[in-house]
Protein backbone atom coordinates (compact mmCIF):
# COMPACT_ATOMS: atom_id res chain seq x y z
CA UNK A 1 0.00 0.00 0.00
CA UNK A 2 1.07 3.36 -0.81
CA UNK A 3 1.98 5.76 2.54
CA UNK A 4 -1.59 6.71 3.80
CA UNK A 5 -1.84 9.17 6.16
CA UNK A 6 -4.72 9.27 8.54
CA UNK A 7 -5.77 12.35 10.54
CA UNK A 8 -7.94 13.99 13.09
CA UNK A 9 -10.41 16.46 10.68
CA UNK A 10 -9.55 19.95 12.12
CA UNK A 11 -10.98 22.87 10.82
CA UNK A 12 -13.47 23.74 8.71
CA UNK A 13 -11.72 22.61 5.04
CA UNK A 14 -10.60 19.32 6.65
CA UNK A 15 -14.16 18.89 8.11
CA UNK A 16 -15.41 19.86 3.87
CA UNK A 17 -13.40 16.94 2.98
CA UNK A 18 -14.98 14.72 5.51
CA UNK A 19 -18.49 15.67 4.74
CA UNK A 20 -17.66 15.10 0.72
CA UNK A 21 -16.22 11.44 1.15
CA UNK A 22 -19.45 10.69 3.67
CA UNK A 23 -22.09 12.18 1.04
CA UNK A 24 -20.46 10.18 -2.02
CA UNK A 25 -20.36 6.99 -0.13
CA UNK A 26 -23.48 7.37 1.79
CA UNK A 27 -25.74 9.87 -0.39
CA UNK A 28 -28.96 8.86 1.40
CA UNK A 29 -27.47 10.15 4.61
CA UNK A 30 -25.98 13.16 2.98
CA UNK A 31 -25.15 16.35 5.51
CA UNK A 32 -24.62 19.75 5.55
CA UNK A 33 -21.51 21.38 6.76
CA UNK A 34 -23.38 22.06 10.21
CA UNK A 35 -24.39 18.44 10.25
CA UNK A 36 -21.29 17.56 9.95
CA UNK A 37 -19.98 19.86 12.52
CA UNK A 38 -22.22 18.80 15.11
CA UNK A 39 -20.85 15.01 14.39
CA UNK A 40 -17.48 16.64 14.90
CA UNK A 41 -18.89 18.03 18.32
CA UNK A 42 -19.52 14.12 19.48
CA UNK A 43 -17.63 11.41 17.28
CA UNK A 44 -14.14 11.11 16.34
CA UNK A 45 -13.93 12.28 12.61
CA UNK A 46 -10.58 11.38 10.62
CA UNK A 47 -9.34 12.21 6.53
CA UNK A 48 -7.39 9.58 4.90
CA UNK A 49 -4.86 10.67 2.50
CA UNK A 50 -2.49 9.44 -0.51
CA UNK A 51 0.28 12.41 -0.24
CA UNK A 52 -2.28 14.92 -0.69
CA UNK A 53 -5.00 13.44 -2.02
CA UNK A 54 -8.61 12.75 0.02
CA UNK A 55 -9.09 8.42 0.01
CA UNK A 56 -11.59 7.81 2.74
CA UNK A 57 -12.54 9.24 6.25
CA UNK A 58 -13.98 7.14 9.27
CA UNK A 59 -16.29 7.97 12.06
CA UNK A 60 -15.88 6.55 15.68
CA UNK A 61 -18.84 6.98 17.74
CA UNK A 62 -17.24 6.11 21.40
CA UNK A 63 -19.05 3.79 23.74
CA UNK A 64 -21.83 5.41 25.83
CA UNK A 65 -23.15 3.39 29.32
CA UNK A 66 -22.67 0.17 30.69
CA UNK A 67 -22.00 -2.39 27.94
CA UNK A 68 -22.48 -0.25 25.44
CA UNK A 69 -20.86 -0.38 21.87
CA UNK A 70 -18.76 2.12 19.94
CA UNK A 71 -19.55 2.36 16.28
CA UNK A 72 -16.31 2.18 13.16
CA UNK A 73 -17.81 3.38 10.34
CA UNK A 74 -14.59 3.47 7.58
CA UNK A 75 -15.43 4.43 3.82
CA UNK A 76 -13.30 4.96 1.10
CA UNK A 77 -14.54 7.02 -2.19
CA UNK A 78 -15.40 4.19 -5.08
CA UNK A 79 -11.99 4.87 -7.15
CA UNK A 80 -9.65 4.42 -4.55
CA UNK A 81 -10.85 0.71 -3.21
CA UNK A 82 -9.21 -2.61 -2.90
CA UNK A 83 -5.83 -1.03 -2.25
CA UNK A 84 -6.13 -1.48 1.58
CA UNK A 85 -6.88 1.97 2.19
CA UNK A 86 -10.16 0.61 4.01
CA UNK A 87 -8.67 -1.57 5.86
CA UNK A 88 -6.01 0.85 7.42
CA UNK A 89 -9.09 3.21 8.12
CA UNK A 90 -10.85 0.59 9.67
CA UNK A 91 -7.50 -0.95 12.38
CA UNK A 92 -7.18 2.97 13.43
CA UNK A 93 -10.93 3.56 13.99
CA UNK A 94 -10.75 -0.19 15.52
CA UNK A 95 -7.58 0.69 17.98
CA UNK A 96 -9.69 4.39 18.48
CA UNK A 97 -13.09 2.41 20.05
CA UNK A 98 -10.93 -0.15 21.52
CA UNK A 99 -8.64 2.85 24.01
CA UNK A 100 -11.74 4.80 24.95
CA UNK A 101 -12.76 1.42 26.53
CA UNK A 102 -15.10 -0.54 23.88
CA UNK A 103 -15.79 -4.16 24.49
CA UNK A 104 -18.42 -4.37 21.52
CA UNK A 105 -17.58 -2.98 18.27
CA UNK A 106 -20.65 -2.08 15.50
CA UNK A 107 -20.73 -0.55 11.99
CA UNK A 108 -23.37 0.43 9.77
CA UNK A 109 -23.97 0.10 6.05
CA UNK A 110 -26.02 0.75 3.72
CA UNK A 111 -27.46 -2.27 2.10
CA UNK A 112 -26.46 -1.34 -1.38
CA UNK A 113 -23.16 -1.17 -0.67
CA UNK A 114 -21.75 -5.04 -1.63
CA UNK A 115 -18.28 -3.94 -1.16
CA UNK A 116 -18.98 -2.32 2.25
CA UNK A 117 -20.57 -5.39 3.12
CA UNK A 118 -18.15 -7.86 1.90
CA UNK A 119 -15.62 -5.67 3.80
CA UNK A 120 -17.37 -5.88 7.18
CA UNK A 121 -17.90 -9.84 6.85
CA UNK A 122 -14.34 -10.55 5.99
CA UNK A 123 -13.35 -8.77 9.20
CA UNK A 124 -15.95 -10.91 11.72
CA UNK A 125 -19.14 -8.59 11.73
CA UNK A 126 -22.14 -10.55 11.53
CA UNK A 127 -25.54 -8.72 10.33
CA UNK A 128 -27.90 -7.52 13.56
CA UNK A 129 -30.47 -5.49 12.10
CA UNK A 130 -31.97 -4.15 8.94
CA UNK A 131 -34.14 -1.38 9.02
CA UNK A 132 -35.17 1.70 6.78
CA UNK A 133 -35.71 5.04 8.65
CA UNK A 134 -38.69 6.86 9.27
CA UNK A 135 -40.19 8.62 6.00
CA UNK A 136 -36.95 7.41 4.18
CA UNK A 137 -36.59 4.70 1.21
CA UNK A 138 -33.31 3.28 1.76
CA UNK A 139 -32.73 -0.27 3.98
CA UNK A 140 -29.61 -0.19 6.69
CA UNK A 141 -27.77 -3.22 8.04
CA UNK A 142 -26.53 -2.75 11.76
CA UNK A 143 -23.42 -5.52 12.08
CA UNK A 144 -21.70 -6.13 15.47
CA UNK A 145 -17.89 -7.57 15.73
CA UNK A 146 -17.79 -11.16 17.00
CA UNK A 147 -16.28 -11.44 20.38
CA UNK A 148 -13.45 -8.56 19.75
CA UNK A 149 -12.58 -9.70 16.98
CA UNK A 150 -10.62 -7.68 14.14
CA UNK A 151 -8.40 -8.07 11.44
Amino acid sequence: MTDLRIQPVDGDPMLEQWRHVHNVVVPPAAMSLEEARERLGRYRLENAYVGDVLVGCSTVRPPSGEGAAATVIARVLPEFRRRGFGAALYENGLAHARGLGAETVETCVLAVNGDGLRFAGRRGFVEVDRYVLDGELDEWVDLRLEHGGGH
